[in-house]
């Protein structure tokens, strides 16, 4: 190799140093994953998260940028060593952040990279990021789109932003429920606000005729507030899950997914619910979904005010980071095996007028 061809492909690699932090900060995932080889690897430990594969990639960045209130990366160039058609190198970052769940801080860290030579030109085969120094000090500044948004008393799509350290826990105010309880309106659902979970028992009792086939989800708030066992044990309806319980899973698992797909009603909550008036519910196995997206007639959820989130990649942060955890120890404890997210559900708006009511309460239950 000439000293020319070593000139050209230090130029090349130390551009496509800086085509990653460009990617990064323009939040251009599908150009950050272009950047890596197909069976290429993006590690970091201290999150930790190891992607491999451009799909991974491409996924993995999504999910880290939904965290995101600002980020701010600058990377200095270091060290390339070639050898023919691959290199190793390192890369020198600091880094200012805040999430919007209000962690923060800045940090300086070091890429460790190999690249490799493409027909698609230099593109790196691992980068493996190393934190070398973190201070998780408050920021004193702010991300100036912030700034404007707090001065005009909300965020530019008109969603509240948390709180700095505000927590998934933490019951909404009156204001962001009504803000809620509006968007859901404007979809198409039937949205009221009350007080708690024995204002909604109440409320449940008047929605449901007698008789009527209900399914209730296996929900958290349903159990405490004692609306599970109001539609299951009273012998007022014709409950679903009483008669799921009784079949042989083995050789009626046809007759087990005819009841749960069209009941006259199902009753739920969700893991979450947007200022932007979509819910969000998950499943391990699926099987009560197909009733809330649309095969019940009726569908009413109880929705504990912990559950509002700005936006819905919040949502399924939530999902992933309160919800399933809290939910996997249940289902331990419960039935012996872990859960997972296998099935998610958005309902951004509904498109039968009079099919589904929303209870918000302004207490928190459930999880």
């Amino acid at each position: 190799m000439n000293d020319f061809q070593a000139i050209a492909d230090r130029v090349e690699i130390e551009a496509l140093r800086g085509e990653f932090t460009d990617a990064v900060m323009m939040r251009d995932r599908p150009r950050l994953a272009s950047l890596f080889t197909p069976d290429g690897v993006l590690r970091m430990p201290n999150i930790p998260a190891v992607h491999i594969g451009r799909e991974e990639i491409l996924a993995g960045g999504e999910r880290l940028q939904s965290q995101w209130d600002f980020f701010v990366q600058n990377t200095h160039p270091g060290s390339i060593h070639l050898d023919g058609d691959t290199a190793t190198g390192r890369a020198y970052v600091q880094e200012l952040a805040r999430t919007l769940d209000g962690r923060q801080g800045l940090n300086y860290a070091v890429y460790h990279d190999r690249y490799r030579r493409t027909e698609e030109g230099w593109r790196f085969a691992e980068r493996l990021y190393e934190v070398r120094y973190l201070d998780t000090s408050p920021l004193a500044g702010a991300a100036p789109g912030a700034a404007r948004d707090d001065a005009q008393g909300g965020a530019r799509d008109g969603a509240a932003r948390p709180a700095p350290g505000a927590s998934f826990t933490e019951p909404a105010t009156d204001e962001r429920l009504e803000r809620v309880a509006a968007a859901l309106r404007a979809g198409g659902f039937a949205a009221e606000i009350l007080d708690d979970a024995a204002e909604a028992r109440v409320r449940v009792k008047d929605l449901l005729p007698e008789g009527a086939v209900v399914l209730t989800g296996a929900s958290e708030t349903l159990r405490l507030s004692g609306i599970d066992e109001d539609i299951n044990d009273s012998g007022r309806y014709d409950a679903v899950r009483p008669r799921i319980l009784a079949i042989d899973r083995a050789t009626g698992a046809d007759e087990i997914r005819r009841l749960v797909a069209v009941p006259d009603y199902v009753v739920n909550s969700v893991a979450a619910v947007t200022e932007t008036g979509s819910l969000v519910l998950a499943s391990g196995s699926g099987s009560q979904l197909p009733a809330n997206a649309g095969g019940a007639a009726h569908a009413v959820w109880i929705v504990g005010a912990q559950k509002v989130v700005p936006d819905l990649s919040t949502a399924l942060r939530r999902l992933e980071e309160h919800v399933l955890p809290l939910e996997d120890a249940r289902a331990r404890r419960v039935y012996g095996v872990p859960s997972a997210v296998n099935r998610l559900l958005v309902l951004n708006a509904e498109p039968r007028p009079g099919r589904a009511t929303v209870l918000l309460l302004r207490e928190a239950i459930g999880y």
